[in-house]
């Protein structure tokens, strides 16, 4: 198994995952409405498409495709199919009083102790998604040279996932993290349920897939983390994670703050 036969592996494994318990979701909870998990799915199976169906072409193994490949066609088709439709679910409705609604959009960010380390965690976590950008563009800068050969030389493994990976991340994940903190600071966003939850899927496919991979005893030992970088590879890309799910968790379970009030609300 190469490092690509790795990387395959950890990327339809977590995309079962949430497909089993979507359709065992609708046939035992008819009543419920599947839409949250839905979106998570979303992310995660699209993630997941475009990373590795442009990495079986642009990689080492682009020349060994095959009619095979074609059959990526349908895998790449029905998730944006599926994805339109659990999107037009009826989304929750929260039935806050308008004056708790207000009170909680009243606080500032300070007064918000959560949402101020969320905050400071996206800002880290875009600073670390440009880093790792900059590497996958081969920036010749001697802490990504550095970062590359001791940390995470999976990262320049010929394969090009890792590379096609932190190209999404740059391209995709810093302008959400941005969407975020202006979500997290100015209320009434309620757009940032959907997008956190398409994002929260995404990142976990994702970095299932890469800390999998990096780890793998069949990815080659020159890309392999080296054993004295584990302890931080693992604390980074973990904590790179969860933010996403701690964000979810935050949109889903404690929503005032982006409850949109309407006008004649407002003056109550």
């Amino acid at each position: 198994m190469s490092a690509s036969a790795a990387t395959g592996v950890f990327v339809l494994s977590l995309s079962a995952i949430p497909v089993t318990y979507v359709f065992n979701h609708l046939v035992s909870q008819h009543e419920e409405s599947y839409r949250t998990i839905g979106l998570c799915w979303v992310g995660s199976i699209i993630m997941s498409v475009v990373v590795f169906v442009p990495g079986n072409i642009v990689g080492k193994y682009g020349i060994r495709t095959c009619p095979a490949f074609f059959l990526s066609i349908p895998y790449t088709c029905l998730p944006v199919w599926a994805g339109f439709r659990i999107y037009n679910q009826p989304s929750e409705n929260y039935n806050y009083p308008s004056k708790v609604v207000q009170e909680v959009q009243a606080k500032d960010l300070l007064r918000r102790p959560f949402d101020l380390m969320l905050v400071i965690c996206l800002l880290l976590a875009t600073g670390f998604s440009l880093f790792r950008g900059l590497i996958a563009l081969d920036c010749p800068a001697e802490l990504c040279r550095f970062y590359a050969q001791f940390q995470e030389p999976y990262l320049k493994d010929p394969a090009a996932y890792p590379k096609i990976q932190m190209l999404v991340y740059l391209f995709y994940s810093v302008p959400y993290f941005v969407v975020a903190l202006y979500g997290l600071m100015v209320p009434g966003c309620s757009w940032m349920l959907d997008i956190t939850l398409i994002h929260a899927g995404g990142l976990a496919q994702a970095q299932f897939s890469h800390i999998g991979a990096s780890l793998h005893a069949r990815t080659a030992y020159v890309h392999r983390v080296p054993e004295e970088a584990k302890i931080l590879f693992l604390v980074l890309n973990i904590a790179y994670g969860v933010l996403p799910q701690l964000l979810a968790y935050r949109c889903i379970y404690k929503p005032e703050f982006f409850i949109k009030i309407k006008a004649n609300e407002k003056v109550e």
